[in-house]
């Protein structure tokens, strides 16, 4: 399984989701389940950079095992 590279376009803390602009060309959709971060800080930021691993869904591809990058 591939390791992705990406910046987060928007996230909704309120709702727990958004979407990273993948490295690769496609917008992936994030969960705030999928952020893996020790603590409760779960939420992502505009701009900030994530790692990251993709998986197909019915409505499209979603990002798991995120990562915040320093």
């Amino acid at each position: 399984m591939a390791s992705y590279t990406g910046v987060v376009k928007w996230f909704n803390e309120e709702n727990g989701y958004g979407f990273i602009s993948c490295n690769e060309g496609a917008d992936v959709f994030v969960h705030h389940s999928q952020v893996k971060e020790k603590g409760n800080n779960k939420d992502l930021h505009e701009g900030e950079n994530v790692t990251f691993d993709i998986q197909q869904e019915e409505k499209g591809p979603t990002a798991f095992n995120v990562q915040k990058m320093d």
